[in-house]
């Protein structure tokens, strides 16, 4: 169905009439009445945001928020969330792109939220958690909901390589992509030409070695986030979940000043070091220590619009039910050599629908790991309209900046086209 510009020019104007009661309604606010259509965030999610089971077709009964459901028109966006969040980091972003004229659906993804039925146990099957099953769950959600296409896919921190595979496994149905927080470099490489002599490249040295060899000894958070005990250090931290969240959620932010991120040289001990510890930890510290260090004061939580406590009630809400182990599966499928193998199967394969890139100004997630933010821009994305670092923003930036990033988002889509 084709879109006329009177119809183009008439969403826009809604679509920025609903960032401005962003800007005048804070996130969090009590003064709305309750929305009794959603399954969390009754007294925070507004009204035109409602919940929704759907079987996927790939095996889970999945839990989505959405807007812009009663829309005919057959234009759908799907919005994944990374870790640790759920399909509610994207509460500012339903409603104004629903104003556009899309069905605009975020989803708590495998192991998440209210699609987790109980908690995940570190010895459940893995596979499940792999890149491309994380793509068959995504596409076979769309096409569940009726949907053959997409207009686009947008992705923050794991749901960025997420929504990055999405496009380019399967371009003919996710038609754009929007990446945030984490870069796309490409494919993992195949060597070329090793029959006739040229030597493969060597392979990765251990890092975790090397971090571990420091002057001040120090582990990588992939690594251990991988560890069998990680869930547990998170779900059971001394500082009960709420804080536990208040104070990663902060250290990560543009709140605390600290994080000021630059490139990074190379992949050695001495340059992954110069990350913050929230990504380079101390050798013999959890999680839950490494940020009870950083917990903002009583008068800096009061202040901070962008996740009020009734925010951060729903997260901690639902990680005290599920605990933290469907998402921590995702670092433990990344540290192995099974899903590397497989994906190494698009070797050279690049990104060749619309995208655009997405980060805080104050994200060290742009940078931890050194290369990857170059490479995504000289090849990765062969179609890349855009390329944006919001400023007063760190790692939550939707949730942080989220007026800014929604007029990123909608200018990408009037430029795509979809």
């Amino acid at each position: 169905m084709g879109i006329t510009r009177r119809d183009a020019l008439g969403s826009l104007v809604t679509a920025l009439a609903y960032i401005g009661l962003a800007e005048r309604t804070p996130a969090g606010s009590t003064n709305a009445p309750l929305n009794r259509l959603v399954e969390y965030g009754q007294g925070t999610l507004r009204a035109g945001i409602r919940s929704r089971y759907v079987d996927n077709n790939n095996g889970i009964r999945m839990h989505l928020l959405e807007a812009g459901f009663e829309t005919t028109a057959p234009r759908c966006l799907l919005l994944l969330h990374g870790f640790p969040e759920l399909a509610y980091t994207w509460r500012r972003q339903l409603l104004p792109l629903a104003a556009m004229g899309f069905h605009v659906v975020a989803p708590d993804l495998r192991g998440y939220g209210r699609t987790a039925t109980g908690p995940v146990s570190f010895d459940d099957d893995l596979l499940p958690y792999s890149m491309l099953n994380r793509v068959s769950d995504v596409l076979g959600l769309a096409r569940a909901l009726g949907y053959d296409k997409v207009a686009n896919v947008i992705g923050h921190d794991w749901g960025s390589p997420t929504a990055a595979w999405c496009a380019l496994v399967r371009p003919d149905v996710f038609q754009s992509v929007v990446l945030m927080s984490t870069p796309f470099s490409g494919p993992p490489s195949l060597p070329l030409n090793t029959a006739n002599g040229a030597k493969a490249r060597a392979g990765a040295f251990d890092i975790e070695k090397d971090l571990a060899a420091l002057p001040r000894p120090r582990k990588h958070y992939w690594w251990y986030y991988s560890t069998r005990e990680a869930n547990g250090d998170l779900w059971h931290a001394p500082q009960g979940i709420h804080d536990l969240l208040r104070a990663y959620f902060y250290y990560k932010s543009a709140d605390w000043k600290g994080n000021q991120p630059f490139a990074l040289k190379a992949w050695t001990a001495t340059e992954l070091a110069k990350l913050p510890t929230y990504y380079v930890m101390d050798l013999n510290q959890t999680i839950a220590q490494t940020v009870a260090a950083k917990m903002p004061s009583a008068n800096e939580i009061a202040a901070c619009r962008w996740m009020t406590d009734s925010d951060l009630d729903v997260y901690s809400s639902e990680y005290t039910r599920t605990g933290f182990q469907g998402g921590l599966n995702a670092y433990r499928v990344l540290t192995s050599p099974v899903d590397y193998d497989e994906l190494r199967t698009f070797s050279d394969r690049t990104i060749e629908v619309p995208s655009c890139f997405i980060g805080g100004a104050h994200d060290w997630g742009v940078r931890q790991s050194p290369g990857s933010f170059e490479e995504m821009q000289h090849g990765a994305l062969s179609r890349l309209l855009g390329v944006h670092l919001v400023e007063d923003a760190g790692h939550s930036l939707a949730e942080e900046q989220p007026e800014r990033v929604n007029r990123l988002l909608i200018k990408f889509l009037k430029e795509a086209g979809v």
